[in-house]
């Protein structure tokens, strides 16, 4: 690519912008779910054909690599990757001023392509070039590393910088901006700067361009979880012309609140699930927080024992993931050898990886999940008592756990650490193991070979959640609290079971007592006497769960509810909703 797009590709109109994007394992641009979410997001646009350009950053140390020690204590190591081995250049750059100094980017492209061949370009910028500052060559090296001023000035070239990246590349027509989540939120700074230079004195009309051209997708559902900087270090990372903008918005805080620019200058916001947007209104009150619940790339996810078995009963899957409603056709004994071929699969890995070897007949639960206080990764071990009384009652239990902690989260170290001790006090009562470094590609193995996927959130901190969709992909069913998307897919005993109740949004105060105590009584009496008693009926649950949830939470139909709800303008035939000033 040498400045414009391919003649043979339509010009993008949309411009996707997220901090992690999860292309393929060995790329390790990606920390997890909103990463992963973003992938299969272009994915689906890939398959959909829509005309549309991503733009992230290179991250050339990645997030980390986990290493346990036999204690189970993490550590990391960087997962560094070279991006000139994987990705073309595009061959232009662009400059931003960051502290007061010139900094140069450019870009790699890596290419999507889709079921039906047609493709998506992702950008990932970088400022590792000899011309820059020997610290201004770091910016682009660690996902979520360093201090604020690190990350503010990521930010900067995220959301800056891509806007410069896609104009110096001579993309004029992108009518919509997307960010996901908040972190690119100064993009809509740089196209405020650009309105107001050409309607100085309009400020109404500046604002109205600039909202109709941003979308944006928030995925945190505290406010604790949005990222906030200080006015003395924005006053020195920025410039003083994007300072005095800044100032001229009148947001709610004096600090930037990232969330809360992008909420103010964004004409579509949304959150990732029905709950999450309710949830959103009441922390943001005043803006009109539409839901699009999120869904996983069906292709990516469906494992290869379940594409055989749905390409031989369900030919055009890939093109039309709804269709996976059509599962009820699949014969029963079919979908549990393909089970049984992909749970081998798992095992092996986890012996070739772990040394431990689990057995194919023992019914395996899987938890992997971003090892954090508020997961409770704990939950499934909270009575050690009653959990080796279900493995006697039953049949034999195994649990599989997966899921890095961020290297400054020492309680979600601490949480791992347990875990690994739990395993070596349960013995073979219950076989528990930890397998390290969760990525996409133990990700796929995970959710398609475990018996039952476990999910224990504390409400209301789940925003949406999709680990348990691709599970569902592979007809897992799970046993979770009623948060996030689990709300809409939860059928009792049909999709899989609930801990706890629904609690209309409230900060749940039931405990983990009382959640341990539903997990248990869930398996003990619905769960394990279905499973080891009733594997038919096993067979046939397994069955709706591909028929009712994967058919429905994908994202092939995520992406089209936001071409009705949010592009749809961009879409239309050139002239009304796009930009046509050449870039200068």
């Amino acid at each position: 690519m040498n400045g414009l797009p391919p003649d043979s590709m339509p010009e993008p109109v949309i411009a996707y912008f997220s901090m992690e994007i999860a292309l393929e394992g060995g790329i390790p641009t990606y920390s997890g779910g909103l990463g992963v979410l973003a992938g299969d997001t272009l994915r689906s646009a890939a398959d959909l054909g829509l005309p549309l350009i991503a733009v992230t950053l290179a991250h050339r140390k990645g997030y980390f690599q986990q290493v346990l020690d036999a204690a189970g204590w993490q550590s990391e190591k960087p997962a560094e990757w070279s991006p000139e081995a994987h990705l073309e250049e595009v061959g232009r750059t662009c400059q931003l001023t960051i502290g007061g100094r010139t900094v140069s980017l450019r870009a790699w492209r890596y290419r999507i392509r889709g079921v039906t061949g047609r493709t998506v370009d992702v950008l990932l910028l970088d400022t590792d070039l000899p011309q820059n500052h020997p610290d201004d060559r770091r910016f682009t090296d660690y996902l979520y590393g360093g201090d604020a001023h690190y990350r503010l000035c990521q930010e900067l070239i995220l959301g800056i910088g891509g806007v410069r990246m896609l104009r110096a590349l001579g993309y004029r027509r992108i009518g919509r901006y997307h960010m996901n989540e908040g972190h690119s939120a100064l993009l809509a700074l740089e196209l405020f700067e650009d309105e107001s230079e050409k309607n100085p004195d309009d400020r109404e009309r500046v604002f109205e361009e600039v909202r109709r051209r941003c979308v944006f997708t928030t995925h945190t559902p505290v406010s604790a979880g949005h990222d906030e900087f200080p006015a003395d270090l924005v006053s020195a990372v920025l410039t003083p012309a994007q300072t005095q903008i800044l100032a001229k918005l009148e947001l709610p805080s004096p600090n930037l609140n990232m969330t809360q620019l992008a909420l103010h200058l964004s004409g579509f916001v949304n959150g990732v699930t029905k709950r999450h947007a309710a949830l959103s209104r009441a922390l943001f009150p005043g803006h009109p927080f539409e839901s699009i619940t999120n869904g996983v790339h069906s292709a990516t996810w469906v494992s290869p024992s379940f594409h055989k078995l749905f390409d031989e009963h369900i030919p055009d899957w890939r093109e039309d993931n709804l269709s996976l409603r059509h599962a009820f056709i699949i014969p029963t004994d079919a979908i549990w050898d393909a089970h049984r071929a992909e749970k081998k699969r798992l095992l092996d890995a986890i012996e070739r990886i772990t040394g431990q070897a689990f057995l194919l007949d023992s019914f395996t639960i899987g938890f992997a999940r971003r090892a954090t206080g508020y997961k409770r990764l704990h939950l499934l071990l909270h009575d050690a008592r009653r959990l080796r009384r279900l493995g006697a009652l039953w049949g034999p239990l195994q649990i599989v756990y997966a899921g890095k902690a961020h290297p400054r989260d020492q309680e979600g170290k601490e949480l791992i650490h347990r875990i690994v001790e739990a395993q070596a006090e349960m013995g073979d009562d219950v076989r528990i193991v930890y397998v390290p470094n969760y990525d996409m590609d133990l990700g796929r193995l995970l959710t398609s070979g475990v018996d039952l996927w476990v999910n224990t959130p504390r409400p209301p901190l789940e925003a949406s959640g999709t680990s348990g969709m691709k599970a569902a992909h592979n007809g897992v069913p799970s046993l979770s609290v009623l948060d996030g998307w689990w709300l809409e897919g939860h059928v009792e005993a049909v999709t899989g079971w609930a801990i706890g109740v629904a609690d209309h949004g409230k900060v749940s105060d039931r405990g983990d007592d009382a959640d341990a105590n539903d997990l248990y009584r869930a398996l003990e009496e619905s769960i394990l006497p279905l499973y080891y008693d009733e594997p038919q009926k096993w067979h046939e649950l397994m069955r709706f769960v591909i028929g009712l949830n994967a058919s429905y939470f994908n994202t092939q139909r995520m992406v089209q509810e936001y071409v009705v709800a949010a592009y749809r303008e961009a879409l239309l035939p050139a002239g009304d909703a796009v930009e046509t000033e050449p870039a200068t």
